[in-house]
């Protein structure tokens, strides 16, 4: 029986893509509840099938309390999902709901039989057999058929996901779990709290993980903090059960680690007024929670610890309904939500910081998440005080000090570190990744049972090389700001003070008050970055940094950095460009370092800038087809028609080089754009470039990175790699695509032939549709009627070059060209170079 209940597990954790993927919060938080349930109850059988639950009482007892607890989630779901006419969801949670009852009154008394259960849950594989074919039915069919109750009057209204961040309810959910399982020993449901409650403890401890993550990307932080925090309950909260039930002994709780907690909850829920009073009022049950942590020393298992989760249980209750209830419905609950926000905007002094995208944008590279320092800090300030407690006894399990250390300092700085690597953050997410790892080896070595008490050089060696590293995040931090060198310069002592214990060498106190520092220091940056992410002013300063260098962080006084979305900004750039400048601008692909064709002195400036070899020419950019108007006379009508056919876009055109390229004022910088045998032409589907390009006319352009670097995919990288060359910068964020351009060489297409030199952003059949659709125009005579005298002058002058690329005939007359041993050849391979080097085209 406990194998084929362990599928519990397997089917919980396929349930986690179903929800997490979801865009209607009622589908995606019912779908991580049954994830959680199954999740929960087959660990649960995996340990009775282990006989580390030993008798059907004691299955019984590790039971009833997650299945209680889920019962109540699933019927405010389905009550939720009644009165927003979800009818299918709420009859999926409804038998589940009941399922979950039935086995509860299964495993109470067993006259009572799992009959009732097993019909629940057919009834839920019946429902969702027919609404599963439904819904499938209805996308293979394009919604022109749909089973009744497989889509709701409301469903084909677009959804707005970045407005709330629906995650949330599935932590709040998990704080039920958790609630449930340590208030029903106080309660009398079960007898104590023992390691069958380990699986739903630890299940709701890994999905708040999931949930400060997705917060993130929600571009949430106060969330993403707040269920960071409470999984470090949820997991302490299984371990001290653990260690119950291995040394029979019940850890001691030290007071310094809780009592700092709540004071980091109490200061979260002040600055969650801003999303109303229901989320202030529920994160001050959890200060409750750890001030009764700290002051009964058995913590977890003592009455006055397990009534605070009882009444978070009955929070966590009603803010669950209100919660789905407001996401769910176009009703809402008065929440207090604008109060914090009516009452600021009667002041001056304290202005709050608005929703837009420029909030969290990332400071490099593109990004999904939202800033991470507060967490970090946070965690910071745990991991340092955690370790205040001495280690009195020869047991180091027998204080609580190893979740403590090793969840906040370790699990949370790493999860912290990637979140600031996406955001293109590089010295800080080293800083949290490599303080991670030493939290995590330092907390298992030194208080999980693996130290003892054996001092040596071979644990002093591995911590002189945590040292080594951080001596260099320390250096980086000197280009940061002070307040970051303070942090890394303190953990330094913090390794020193591990290196002392480690010989055997540690002098009384130095490592209680170098702790304390840190976490003074850390709580300093926590409490600064939690005001600044929400207070646009006044800001709690960082410092700034000891050493400034050309490059991000050290230039934008010098080189404008202007939001491309204002017309004063790009005006401000093309008076810039008029007076010899190159700029850094954003593209429909990626960044591009620019230069007006009329000043042939900043042609050769970008060309030099980039430090390009000669097989790494320059483009051609405009903004329109009418500003080849003048020239209109030497280029021929099928190129023209094509152009106008496949432009503005993302295609770059390959096309031979006349003396029309004369008209645009280059002189002898013309030699930096092409090849003496063609010039890589286009017109760019972007707004920003069209505006700018109509300001100064055509534009020469490169990709803004020097030869052989990765492109560049956000404004602030352009400064960072160019530095004080650049003389102005349009930011516009991340790029929108980082998917090259497609590059069509259309050097012989007055033979009726096109090649590729690469397929990019627009796919070649698209492009192959273009030309075709212009050759049938002229086959059956339909040209344009600028061109009609010029066709019927047989003495028409057209000056394009020929080229010997090896072709492979079609049937249609359309080839993909292959490279040879000839010039072409190397003419081909320079703008194929070209264009892997500039993505903008």
């Amino acid at each position: 029986m406990a194998e084929s209940e362990s599928l519990h597990l397997s089917i919980g954790v396929l349930g986690i893509s179903g929800g997490s993927q979801s865009h209607n919060v009622l589908f995606g938080s019912l779908c991580l509840t049954v994830s959680a349930l199954w999740c929960g109850s087959g660990l649960v059988h995996i340990l009775a099938g282990e006989n580390i639950i030993n008798s059907s009482r004691g299955l019984r007892d590790a039971m009833v309390p997650g299945l209680a607890a889920f019962t109540l989630a699933l019927l405010a779901i389905c009550i939720v999902a009644i009165l927003c006419h979800e009818v299918v969801l709420s009859f999926i949670a409804l038998s589940i709901c009941l399922a979950c009852a039935h086995q509860i009154a299964g495993l109470a008394d067993s006259a009572f039989g799992q009959a009732a259960t097993a019909v629940c849950y057919l009834m839920v594989c019946f429902v969702g057999a027919y609404f599963g074919s439904g819904r499938l039915l209805s996308y293979i069919t394009q919604r022109k058929i749909q089973l009744p109750g497989t889509f709701n009057k409301d469903s084909v209204k677009p959804i707005q996901i970045q407005e709330v961040n629906d995650i949330v309810t599935v932590g709040v959910i998990m704080n039920l779990l958790s609630a449930s399982v340590l208030a029903c020993p106080l309660l009398g449901v079960v007898p104590k709290l023992f390691s069958g409650h380990v699986p739903w403890l630890w299940t709701a401890g890994v999905f708040q993980l999931g949930v400060c993550v997705k917060s993130y990307r929600s571009m949430d932080t106060l969330a993403a903090t707040f269920y960071g925090f409470t999984s470090i309950l949820r997991f302490t909260e299984g371990y001290t059960a653990l260690v119950v039930h291995f040394t029979n002994q019940v850890p001691y709780s030290p007071v310094p680690f809780p009592v700092v907690f709540s004071v980091l909850f109490f200061i979260l829920a002040l600055f969650n007024l801003q999303d109303g009073f229901v989320n202030t009022i529920y994160q001050l049950f959890f200060v409750a929670y750890c001030i009764a942590i700290a002051s009964e020393p058995q913590s977890f298992f003592q009455r006055g610890t397990q009534g605070v989760q009882a009444a978070i249980f009955v929070a966590s209750a009603f803010v669950l309904f209100i919660t789905l209830y407001n996401m769910a419905s176009s009703n809402k609950i008065p929440t207090g939500a604008g109060f914090l926000k009516n009452l600021l905007a009667r002041s001056n002094r304290f202005v709050l910081q608005t929703n837009s995208k420029d909030l969290h944008a990332p400071y490099l590279g593109y990004s999904k998440y939202a800033d991470a320092e507060v967490l970090g800090h946070g965690c910071s300030v745990l991991a340092a005080f955690s370790i205040t407690a001495s280690l009195s006894s020869g047991n180091p399990l027998a204080i609580l000090i190893l979740p403590w250390a090793v969840v906040s300092g370790g699990v949370l700085h790493l999860i912290c570190g990637s979140v600031a690597f996406a955001r293109g953050k590089t010295l800080e997410s080293s800083t949290f990744i490599l303080y991670g790892i030493m939290w995590t080896v330092w907390g298992l070595t030194r208080f999980g049972g693996l130290y003892g008490d054996v001092r040596g050089l071979h644990l002093a060696v591995g911590i002189i090389s945590f040292m080594l590293f951080n001596v260099l995040v320390t250096a980086g931090a000197l280009f940061l700001n002070k307040a970051w060198f303070i942090y890394t310069f303190t953990f330094q002592l913090i390794l020193i003070s591990f290196l002392l214990d480690a010989v055997g060498a540690l002098p009384y106190g130095y490592d209680i008050g170098v702790t304390i520092i840190l976490g003074l220091v850390s709580f300093y940056m926590f409490l600064a970055s939690i005001f600044n992410c929400t207070f646009k002013s006044p800001q709690m300063p960082f410092g700034d940094p000891f050493i400034k260098l050309s490059g991000f962080g050290g230039g934008k006084d010098s080189c404008p950095h202007l939001p491309a979305r204002k017309s004063s900004s790009v005006q401000q750039i093309a008076e810039i460009m008029k007076n010899g400048g190159i700029c850094g601008m954003p593209t429909d692909t990626v960044y591009v370092l620019v230069a007006a064709c009329n000043r042939p002195q900043a042609v050769e400036k970008a060309y030099k800038v980039k430090k390009q070899a000669k097989e790494r020419p320059m483009s051609l950019w405009i903004s329109s087809i009418k500003q080849l108007e003048p020239v209109r006379d030497q280029i021929s009508p099928l190129l023209w028609d094509f152009m106008e056919a496949a432009w503005p876009s993302s295609i770059s055109l390959v096309i031979a080089r006349a003396p029309w390229m004369e008209f645009f004022g280059l002189g002898d910088s013309s030699k930096y754009i092409g090849t003496p045998q063609s010039i890589a032409i286009r017109n760019p589907d972007c707004t920003v470039a069209t505006h700018l390009i109509n300001a100064v006319g055509p534009i020469a352009v490169t990709s803004a990175n020097p030869t052989g670097e990765a492109d560049t995919t956000h404004h602030n990288q352009v400064y960072a790699k160019l530095g004080d060359k650049v003389d102005g910068v349009l930011c516009d964020g991340p790029s929108p695509e980082n998917i090259a351009s497609t590059v069509v060489d259309c050097t012989k297409i007055e033979n009726g032939q096109i090649g590729f030199f690469r397929v990019g952003l627009i796919p070649k059949s698209k492009v192959l549709q273009i030309f075709e659709g212009i050759q049938k125009k002229h086959m059956h005579g339909q040209m344009n009627a600028a061109f009609e005298t010029d066709v019927a002058d047989p003495h028409r002058h057209l000056t394009v070059s020929q080229t010997n690329l090896s072709e492979t005939q079609t049937d249609s007359g359309i080839s993909q060209n292959s490279p040879a041993n000839s010039q072409s050849s190397l003419d081909l391979s320079q703008h194929e170079e070209e264009e892997e080097e500039d993505e903008s085209l």
